[in-house]
């Protein structure tokens, strides 16, 4: 790995576990001052990069993470694009996911790392994963190439041993420290004695474009997860919700869902009026194949769009943004036919 002294790094702390300390008369865990972060992990000088910090007031649990706040973090970005070589977001691991996809659409023809990282347990813990991802994401955004240029430019987790495009990681144990996995796009670097940049799997940008930030969002999606035994009622009460304009529907296996006319027809019904109806796989691995089954082939029959291989996380969050954009009905439905940066592997079977 090629890195050079005296990068320049903005750490953007949000808050999460990774900033927590124990109340020492309740025992409960509380976010603490970010200076008293780095001074919990004296290794970081020894880096010998010159660093910098932006922190939430109050820092939050990740729980309470919304778009306002991803819109901040956008911003901040936006504001220090020019001064900074690189940018570590210091982040609850419950929404991480969600954030690393909203932030990778925000951020259009991004050429400087945006790593995201946290942990598991307080990084003042004596038995703490914080302390090495911390490090190590200070490392992957300082990395150059041979050319001098950033070895990652786009939207990345960093989390335990590996390095994973933001909008293709999800969260999957609550309780290990490898918490995090890519399970349709490879690692985009390997942790262990050395960092191991996988070249081919990194994304790039068009190159000569300016940075252009886009953080408008629209909340009006849901998730509607199918389930065997799920009724009629409720589908109805769902596809009915006020304001609605987008849906994540979580199907079975390779995208299939029930064939009746008690389910198709209200589907076919919402898509008529104008609700986007996203079909993603309920499966960590893998993706939706509309023609592999008759049940697959129903959904694409009643307007239902593919999501292919994308994550739910970035699903949710890619029709936000879409909308968000302000985009009608049918141009929502040709954006999600595409991927914008590396979000998803549109198949055209």
């Amino acid at each position: 790995m090629t890195t050079q002294k005296h990068h320049r790094l903005l750490v953007i702390y949000t808050g999460g576990t990774i900033g927590m300390i124990e109340n020492p008369a309740t025992h409960a865990l509380q976010p603490f001052d970010f200076s008293h972060l780095i001074d919990n992990v004296p290794k970081v000088r020894k880096l010998g990069y010159d660093i910098d910090n932006i922190q939430f007031d109050p820092p939050i649990d990740s729980a309470n993470m919304n778009p306002q706040h991803w819109s901040d973090i956008a911003l901040a970005i936006e504001r220090h694009y020019a001064d900074y070589d690189g940018f570590v977001v210091l982040h609850g691991t419950d929404t991480m996911a969600f954030t690393a996809s909203a932030l990778s659409f925000m951020l259009k023809n991004l050429r400087k790392p945006v790593i995201i990282t946290g942990s598991q347990l307080p990084i003042g813990e004596v038995r703490t994963d914080g302390e090495e991802n911390l490090i190590t994401a200070l490392q992957v955004a300082a990395a150059r190439n041979a050319e001098g240029a950033p070895r990652v430019q786009e939207v990345a987790i960093l989390f335990n041993d590996s390095l994973l495009r933001g909008n293709r990681s999800t969260k999957m144990s609550a309780n290990n420290f490898d918490a995090f996995k890519s399970y349709n796009y490879p690692e985009l670097a390997r942790i262990g004695l050395d960092i191991s940049f996988r070249e081919e799997y990194l994304y790039r940008a068009q190159p000569g474009q300016p940075l252009i930030v886009r953080r408008q969002m629209d909340t009006s999606v849901m998730y509607l997860e199918l389930y065997p035994g799920i009724t009629c009622s409720t589908l109805d009460h769902q596809l009915h919700t006020p304001g609605i304009r987008g849906i994540v529907l979580k199907t079975f296996g390779a995208g299939n869902a029930p064939t009746e006319p008690w389910f198709i027809n209200p589907i076919r019904e919402a898509v008529e009026r104008g609700i986007v109806v996203l079909n993603v796989t309920q499966c960590a691995a893998g993706g939706v194949n509309s023609t592999l089954y008759e049940t697959g082939n129903a959904l694409t029959a009643a307007g239902v769009v593919s999501g292919y291989d994308i994550t739910r996380e970035a699903a949710i969050t890619k029709l936000m943004f879409l909308f968000g954009q302000g985009l009608d009905v049918q141009a929502v439905k040709e954006q999600l036919q595409v991927s914008l940066c590396g979000e998803v592997t549109v198949s055209r079977r």
